[in-house]
């Protein structure tokens, strides 16, 4: 068994072939030289300097994973079954894509100085020093990764302005009415929003805007989204889809034989939600590896169809989502989202299909869990917030 990738779905992925009972030699490949690391510690404590690191606490040696880093991926030829990589071929009867996604960087700014990605702990490493000297930084994207890094930099006493070319932050992942809120997040932290604004220029000292605004800078840090880190799959023929995600089907098998894919870098079939999913998140590279595992061995297994689930922790605000909103036909709100905490609710045919919870993390429990259940609800008791939202379901 050969794993390629050493981020959170591949380790998970080695572990899970252990625990579900394979034998056999397992090799774990990881570009990074690094020791396999959690991501979301990047943007908080990695960054702001409270934590050194954070590296997982998998016992590599007693689980007998032949743990190969520093060995980047160069390509793949199913027909003979081995993986190509810079250290020489490495030859499997099974092989697992696992190479998650990298950063979309800033058009134009790939060599400017003082440009930042945040994605790698050599990204988080390059940037703490930018925080602990409190020099005015320049965000690009309001997303999510965008938001996270603005608090940090608040928290270590920057003087923080995020450039947003769309109207509103999150555009690209939540609608306007449910987005619009947290644009308030943004001034009560004390950090300067410029919506509808794209960089023209980076400069020293200055980002340049399209409409001739300078904005000082003594770092600018690029978060405008991720794709799956799959060019090197090129020449292969596994099947990729529009955006460079592995086409999966809901066992995480791949268009090659005996080749599987997994967390970031793949898409997947959602019974549940009728359509492909691609989803960069933390709990898909955690579920993900299970399938995959139990499959290989053999083992009958549920078709791969999770609940996507995340979280951000943005301006003092704990955010969560459950689920895909895309197909609702009816959106309910808990409480006013001008307070410290609320809920949005997405039902199709009554239906939950989705819900944000802002400080509400039982709402996001119950939810998740009848999201699973597919019960249906009673709108009026959801617009309750004091009701539990379990207590909404129709009988």
């Amino acid at each position: 068994m050969v794993v390629v990738g050493a981020g959170m779905a591949g380790v998970q992925t080695a572990v899970a072939l252990r625990e579900q009972g394979f034998t056999g030699p397992v090799t774990l490949i990881g570009a990074e030289p690094h020791q396999p690391y959690d991501r979301p510690p990047l943007s908080k404590a990695v960054l702001l300097g409270t934590a050194d690191g954070s590296a997982f606490d998998v016992d590599f040696a007693s689980l007998e994973i032949d743990l190969r880093l520093g060995c980047e991926a160069l390509g793949v030829r199913p027909a003979d079954h081995e993986l190509d990589t810079a250290a020489g071929p490495v030859p499997y009867d099974v092989l697992v894509l696992a190479t998650g996604a990298e950063p979309v960087r800033l058009p134009g700014t790939g060599q400017a100085p003082g440009v930042h990605l945040l994605r790698t702990l050599d990204d988080a490493e390059r940037l703490r020093p930018v925080l602990a000297g409190q020099h005015d930084v320049v965000v690009v994207g309001a997303g999510w990764i965008g938001a996270e890094f603005a608090t940090a930099a608040r928290e270590a006493g920057c003087a923080v302005t995020v450039v947003e070319a769309a109207d509103r932050p999150l555009a690209g992942a939540l609608p306007a009415e449910v987005a619009a809120p947290m644009t308030a997040w943004y001034a009560d932290a004390g950090v300067t929003l410029r919506t509808g604004a794209r960089v023209a220029a980076v400069e020293p000292g200055a980002v340049v805007l399209d409409d001739g605004a300078r904005l000082p800078s003594g770092a600018v840090v690029v978060g405008i989204g991720a794709h799956p880190a799959t060019g090197w799959l090129a020449g292969s023929g596994i099947a990729l889809g529009p955006h460079g995600d592995v086409l999966a089907d809901d066992r995480l098998r791949t268009s090659a034989a005996d080749v599987y894919a997994v967390g970031d870098c793949t898409s997947f079939p959602s019974a549940r939600y009728a359509e492909r999913l691609l989803v960069h998140h933390w709990d898909n590279a955690l579920q993900g590896p299970r399938t995959v595992a139990a499959d290989i061995l053999g083992e009958e297994a549920a078709p791969y169809d999770p609940v996507p689930y995340f979280w951000s922790e943005q301006f003092g605000r704990f955010v969560q989502y459950a689920g895909h909103h895309a197909a609702a036909d009816r959106t309910v709100w808990r409480g006013d989202p001008a307070d410290p905490a609320w809920t949005v609710c997405w039902l199709r045919e009554g239906r939950l299909v989705a819900l944000l919870a802002v400080g509400r993390p039982r709402d996001l429990a119950q939810g998740r869990r009848l999201i699973e259940a597919g019960r249906v609800l009673d709108a009026d008791a959801l617009r309750d917030p004091a009701l539990p939202l379990k207590q909404a379901v129709v009988e």
